[in-house]
């Protein structure tokens, strides 16, 4: 039975990863799988060797603080992968943990395909890892055409697959009673890392108690996942605010999303499910004060919204670090709500900038078939 091994960082990978396995099971019922994965390919019947927050890590320092505890478990998913002899170790972002997996794979296993998908941001940072990577990898996915330019110079195999988030699928209609007779919803994206709910909830709570004080009538939905509804629950819990609540269930979250007016969304992935729903917001993003510095001093890009970057100024609002506090996410969110005029345009120029990551075909499916063309 030819076997897949699929490795994941953290649960965007996970949710990715997800999409593409669900397409390759359809087309070929024998293969068999193992993962590093989260809810997403557990829902699929895929095995995890262990629990993904367990090598969740974002930060700078909190990388370096559990530089040896990823270190094993780097040495213990090399291990678990040769054991288990994939022919294809299929790894999905979270370079600084899938990628060195990779490498240490290649290096006792070379006839093991390696295929990765969504490629490291090499052109915001750190373009030699290309040379790196081109010893071990088989072939890299890629989000974005612009990046072929990095690839092709060193003559690494590559596609531009586009973003599975953004392939067209038929719309589901779900029964929400408890939401149905809500108006005037607020989503509201955190995060989904210890780190970022932490340094995100308290200033989201306060610029709710300032909407409420200016105008009572929104409805203000966190959007969590099963493993971080926890820690937002124990943030909300503390408040008495009747127009606020939170849900985990990806079907109801994708409904709750496209029946908002407007959205607050932590930096990431998640920004493009937003804009793909054609729903207007704005992106926020906190860290710690070194951690921050750190990436300034690193990243040669002036934003942090893929929109923004293809366009080269803030097509979404960023309110970053500093500007991440309640008082300016209020009158952003506040300015925008009262200028309709303001969310046409941003919905509009979102709209020409996605049809420029979206691949022509189903990215997912034609990531699914990119994989299965290496398993004879």
């Amino acid at each position: 039975m030819k076997k897949i091994f699929v490795l994941t960082g953290e649960p965007s990978g996970d949710k990715l990863a997800s999409e593409v396995v669900s397409k390759i099971i359809k087309k070929r019922g024998d293969l068999e799988y193992l993962s590093v994965g989260g809810a997403n390919l557990k829902k699929l019947g895929i095995k995890t060797i262990f629990d993904q927050k367990e090598i969740t890590y974002i930060a700078f320092t909190d990388i370096f603080l559990n530089f040896f505890k990823i270190k094993r478990k780097i040495k213990d998913t090399v291990n678990e992968v040769l054991q288990f002899k994939p022919d294809i170790l299929f790894s999905v972002d979270s370079p600084d943990f899938t990628l060195r997996v990779a490498k240490l794979v290649k290096e006792k296993n070379p006839n093991i395909k390696i295929i990765h998908f969504i490629a490291p941001k090499v052109w915001a940072w750190r373009e030699g890892r290309v040379k790196k990577m081109k010893e071990f990898i088989d072939h890299v996915l890629l989000l974005f055409k612009f990046e072929k330019e990095y690839f092709d110079k060193e003559k690494l195999t590559n596609t531009f697959v586009g973003h599975p988030l953004l392939d067209k699928k038929n719309n589901e209609n779900i029964f929400m009673d408890e939401f149905l007779n809500k108006k005037n919803i607020i989503s509201i994206f955190p995060g989904s890392r210890t780190s970022e709910i932490n340094h995100h909830m308290p200033i989201l709570i306060n610029f709710i108690k300032k909407m409420n004080i200016k105008d009572p009538n929104y409805n203000f939905i966190f959007h969590a996942t099963d493993k971080n509804k926890e820690l937002i629950s124990s943030y909300i819990l503390k408040e008495t605010l009747q127009n606020l609540e939170i849900i985990n269930d990806d079907k109801i979250k994708t409904a709750v999303l496209k029946k908002s007016i407007f959205a607050v969304v932590k930096s990431g992935t998640v920004s493009l499910e937003v804009c793909k729903m054609n729903v207007p917001s704005i992106i926020i993003y906190k860290m710690n004060f070194i951690n921050f510095y750190l990436a300034k001093f690193l990243l040669n890009i002036k934003f942090a919204n893929m929109v923004n970057i293809i366009n080269n100024r803030e097509v979404i609002p960023e309110l970053i670090q500093s500007e991440c506090n309640a008082e300016e996410i209020f009158k952003s969110v506040y300015y925008f709500l009262k200028k309709p005029d303001l969310i046409a345009k941003q919905q509009e120029e979102i709209k020409k900038t996605l049809e420029t990551l979206t691949s022509p075909s189903s990215s997912s499916e034609e990531v699914s078939n990119i994989i299965l063309s290496y398993i004879s």
